[in-house]
């Protein structure tokens, strides 16, 4: 038996080499992780760290080393993989500030759904890591054809039970399983609970992906009852004057337009840019309508956080494990103001100039109860890009194509593309035009590439913005135009060298939101910051539904300093006063009960206002619309 001595007469080989190649792949791991928790120059101080952040790896490549009994083979495998996902990391860091985490793996399910087109951009453009790749996939398989086996095939059970040992090691690691946070403590290894970035100057890309993956494995948050039931009889009194306040807009129903902008923001927030008018139809619409900043719950990407939010005024600050929500929506019926438009006689539709299936729109559109889904191949053939996307002037016109002079009153909401990243590799149709955009100084080339190719689509999202708003304008039927951007683009270059003038990070920087009335029948037009998930109660007030009674709580409590609690995942905690933090905490559990379809028993009582209150605040309205008119 030839092939059995070969391993087990030399036992010293049999240890050296897998031992050296564990030694090569812990220092690997370190040295292309480039977090500065485990640089080099931290290894000898930091040995720990620098173990357990390669030790996954290591795990899955003593699994392969017991299946293949090759060991150069196995290690070689492991060594793909794991530069694969530190690659993706980086790239990950580089555009949105953010390492890799646990809840982006349920984006390899999207690439299949327009997902690598999209995704795909962000890649690199040169060959080197794809030269890299080939070579690294070419010597697996040589190795996996010519290297001879370390030990023998028949091992009398202890690769059977070796093998089934290392399966469970790497399930329960895998699926954070609570006896792992020993080896992952955060007092020994250090970690920012709320910032994975930040992470990055204690602990390498595993290390932050075990810890997350750990801190948030089978955390379900669960509602208290007694204490939103609290919380709403003590905002009894306010509570119906506000829905009676609501219910004195009695307009008729008009038709509904959301855009949900891709990327959009004023760019003249960035230092060097305060004087240039990027935005001037933003501008000059909001001199006569509802405007303000919007804060928002993700940045440079994860749009359907932002749309999840707005489409149904819940707050993702209290679903910490939700961090791609039409991802990990296991509702058949979601509630939220698409629900309740349809209940009020609108006709929902939703239009996106995308793969219907990315992002799982096509199943949560059905959840949160749209009637129709227009998406990129219902959109006209001769649809000409003007960039990688689907143009806003295409969006605007299906938006109108939508929109009918007759029948049910309808809700149209619209996803843009046209500014989506990335920005370095954008097919310009006017480069001079593109070029002449001013860019700040001291950024690189490439950033000011970057910049220039962003605002260029975004002064044609700006431009549809207002086109799209005299085009209703010239309607019959009433309309109310919500415009909003999604995100921040992922310029992280430039904001980091260049900064904000309001003295925000980019994480915690808001966007603008602006709702127009196209024929100014409705309520006088009101400024001022809202967070993502209070847009929907301020839009149904305005176009004069006013019976929701979660809603109109979201209203209530819409203070600034709440809506400033809304921002990226990755953003530092901000202090909370007391009064802050008891709202807080109660909507919390209030919309816990909400998604849970458990609210509507606890606001029952509020479904229809009190008449006689109703009269008296209509008859404070005349009073103060006569005392305006004689002035």
């Amino acid at each position: 038996m030839k092939g059995n001595s070969t391993g087990w007469r030399e036992p010293l080989g049999r240890i050296i080499l897998p031992v050296s190649l564990a030694l090569a792949f812990v220092l690997y791991t370190g040295f292309l992780d480039g977090n500065p928790g485990v640089a080099t120059s931290e290894w000898a101080q930091r040995p720990w760290h620098l173990f357990a952040n390669a030790f996954p790896g290591l795990l899955c490549a003593t699994l392969l080393l017991v299946l293949t009994r090759r060991v150069i083979l196995s290690f070689a495998l492991a060594f793909l993989v794991q530069g694969i996902v530190l690659a993706v990391s980086a790239i990950k860091m580089k555009n949105l500030g953010s390492p890799l985490l646990p809840a982006d793996f349920r984006m390899v399910g999207q690439l299949k759904n327009g997902g690598f087109h999209l995704l795909g951009g962000y890649l690199p453009a040169t060959p080197l890591p794809y030269l890299a790749i080939a070579a690294t996939i070419a010597l697996i398989v040589a190795l996996a054809r010519y290297e001879p086996p370390l030990f023998a095939r028949r091992t009398h059970g202890r690769r059977l039970v070796s093998g089934m040992a290392l399966v469970a090691l790497i399930a329960t690691l895998f699926a954070g399983m609570p006896a792992w946070s020993h080896m992952y403590d955060k007092d020994r290894l250090g970690m920012q609970p709320w910032s994975a970035s930040a992470n990055a100057g204690y602990n390498g890309v595993v290390t932050t992906l075990m810890q997350f993956r750990l801190q948030n494995a089978g955390k379900q948050m669960k509602p208290d009852p007694a204490e939103a039931n609290r919380f709403i009889s003590a905002s009894d009194a306010g509570l119906r004057e506000h829905m009676a306040q609501a219910a004195t807009n009695t307009r008729q129903t008009p038709d509904i337009v959301v855009i949900q902008s891709e990327s959009f923001f004023d760019p003249s927030v960035i230092r060097g840019l305060e004087h240039a008018d990027l935005a001037p139809n933003l501008h000059r619409l909001a001199e006569h309508a509802s405007s303000g900043q919007l804060h928002v719950p993700t940045y440079g990407g994860g749009t359907i956080r932002t749309e999840f939010e707005v489409l149904t005024g819940l707050s993702l600050r209290y679903f910490p494990t939700m961090q791609f929500p039409y991802l990990q929506m296991h509702a058949g019926v979601m509630p939220g103001m698409v629900r309740a438009l349809r209940s009020h006689g609108y006709e929902t539709i939703a239009v996106h100039g995308n793969d219907p299936g990315f992002w799982n729109r096509t199943s949560a559109f059905r959840s949160l109860g749209f009637d129709r889904f227009v998406s990129q191949k219902d959109f006209p053939p001769g649809a000409t890009k003007n960039g990688e996307y689907m143009p806003d002037s295409a969006m605007t016109d299906e938006i109108m194509s939508q929109l009918k002079s007759d029948g049910p009153p309808r809700f149209v909401f619209a996803i843009s593309m046209e500014a989506h990243g990335p920005y370095d590799k954008s097919a310009i149709a006017d480069t001079a035009e593109r070029d002449a955009i001013p860019v700040p100084e001291g950024i690189s080339d490439d950033a000011k590439l970057q910049l220039r190719n962003y605002i260029y689509h975004m002064r044609r999202a700006d431009a549809e913005l207002g086109r799209l708003a005299d085009l209703l304008k010239q309607r019959e039927r009433p309309t109310l135009l919500l415009f909003y951007g999604d995100h921040l683009p992922a310029l992280t270059e430039t904001y980091a060298k260049a900064g904000f003038t309001n003295g925000r990070d980019m994480l915690t920087q808001t966007v603008p939101y602006i709702l127009i009335d196209a024929h100014g029948d409705g309520p006088a037009p009101r400024q001022g910051d809202l967070a993502a998930w209070m847009l929907p109660g301020r839009l149904m007030e305005d176009a004069g539904i006013h019976d929701d009674a979660y809603f109109a709580l979201t209203q209530l409590v819409a203070t600034p300093q709440l809506a400033s609690l809304t921002h990226a995942p990755d953003a530092p905690a901000a202090p909370e006063d007391g009064q802050l933090k008891y709202t807080d905490v109660s909507m919390g559990n209030v919309a816990m009960l909400r998604i849970k379809r458990k609210l509507d028993p606890l606001v029952a009582q509020f479904t229809t206002p009190d008449p006689a209150l109703v009269a008296r605040q209509a008859g404070s309205a005349e009073e103060e619309a006569a005392a305006g008119a004689g002035q």
